[in-house]
């Protein structure tokens, strides 16, 4: 194992997303997955039926014994249900993390519609979480609640892209997904440009959690020592494999396949 990954975010007792979706990631890429919960959900592949959150002071007191013991090399955040767990985890950022990548998946609204953060907690988000970010990783709806743009095609991505960064995160990877078409583009912007990630659609419901595992991905490749241009592409590249191999649980937004990479499995087979 190369990389160690603190992952920050809510359970999903559905194991599709957050939490599950982050350490089965960061493990099939052969990181070292840590993880401080935010929030409970009870969900699985049609809704979220319920959260709990996590008192901030303990969401504070998991990051600070795993930072303090066992380090970290890239931290990543997803869930913060509300402004009070985005300040206890932002203080301690600021005291004791200084100098490690975030990753931010603003985590905003679940598959199903409903919502993840306090709409009160979006300003404490943007100014203690989102500024400190090494990159922001939004989907096109999430995008559009943080830059207010409308976005619908790839040249309002490349702007939407744009505005993120004017935020504060030196950069942003805005995934396309949500936009309709054959093809996938993800836009990535960095102070040397924009760079086009694209590759085709996969026709399958099984799509939860997919934004966490790409997100995780890039987490885990930044660990690792890679360029983010190279974490991206090879969190694609794992992320496509996962939807090809999905193994189609559930009656709604089914989980991917994130042990994919993992050969041992009898009878695993790389996907066409």
């Amino acid at each position: 194992m190369q990389g160690r990954v603190l992952v920050i975010g809510g359970s999903d007792s559905g194991g599709g997303a957050g939490i599950q979706a982050d350490i089965k990631t960061v493990t099939a890429l052969g990181g070292f997955a840590m993880s401080a919960i935010t929030a409970l959900t009870a969900q699985d592949s049609r809704q979220v039926k319920g959260v709990h959150p996590v008192p901030p002071a303990f969401v504070a007191e998991q990051m600070r014994l795993v930072l303090a013991d066992l380090g970290a090399d890239c931290l990543k955040t997803g869930m913060m249900y509300d402004g009070a767990i985005v300040d206890a985890v932002s203080d301690v950022l600021d005291n004791e993390a200084r100098g490690i990548p975030l990753v931010v998946d603003p985590v905003l609204v679940s598959k199903s519609g409903a919502p993840l953060l306090a709409p009160d907690a979006m300003p404490v988000f943007k100014a203690r979480l989102v500024l400190r970010a090494a990159v922001i990783t939004p989907n096109v709806p999430e995008a559009e609640i943080l830059t207010g743009l409308k976005i619908a095609s790839l040249d309002d991505m490349m702007h939407a892209a744009e505005m993120l960064r004017t935020l504060g995160p030196p950069n942003a990877l805005l995934k396309g997904g949500h936009l309709p078409g054959d093809i996938v583009t993800d836009v990535l912007c960095t102070e040397k440009g924009i760079r086009l990630f694209q590759g085709p659609r996969i026709k399958t419901t099984s799509t939860h959690g997919t934004g966490c595992t790409l997100a995780s991905g890039v987490a885990t490749g930044l660990a690792q020592g890679l360029s983010l241009e190279d974490a991206v592409g090879r969190a694609r590249a794992y992320l496509e494999a996962a939807l090809r191999s999905a193994p189609g649980y559930g009656g709604g937004h089914g989980p991917l396949n994130h042990a994919v990479t993992v050969g041992a499995v009898p009878g695993w087979k790389a996907p066409q």
